[in-house]
């Protein structure tokens, strides 16, 4: 199993942007859309691959794509810590609403909106 960010890793995300006195610039605006820039930024990557060379490309190119998946992960830490956001719970929450949405026998194998299952 993958975990999420450590007590740790976070404090260090967090005190990295305060020595640099960096809270001020982040709000949800700022943030979000810097989360989109980076979220660009990686999927760049593979915008114009054929999928049977997704493979060689990741491979190729994942220290590269490790890079991106970190600026996102960072920016979502300072997101959900400057907002109060219990994402264990938000998770959660959604995850719950995601299966009432897609419930197993409509959803599974489909790639539809759940307006159209």
């Amino acid at each position: 199993m993958i975990a999420m960010l450590s007590p740790d890793l976070t404090a260090r995300i967090l005190a990295f942007r305060d020595a640099r006195d960096w809270k001020q610039f982040h709000n949800l605006r700022t943030l979000s859309t810097s989360i989109v820039l980076e979220a660009a930024e990686l999927a760049e990557h593979t915008q114009w691959t054929r999928d049977t060379e997704l493979d060689e490309v990741v491979r190729a190119r994942r220290p590269l794509i490790e890079q991106e998946v970190a600026d996102l992960a960072i920016l979502m830490t300072y997101l959900i810590t400057d907002l109060g956001i219990d994402l264990e719970q938000a998770v959660a929450d959604k995850l719950r609403n995601n299966a009432e949405r897609y419930p197993v026998d409509k959803a599974r194998g489909s790639a539809k909106k759940y307006d159209e299952l």
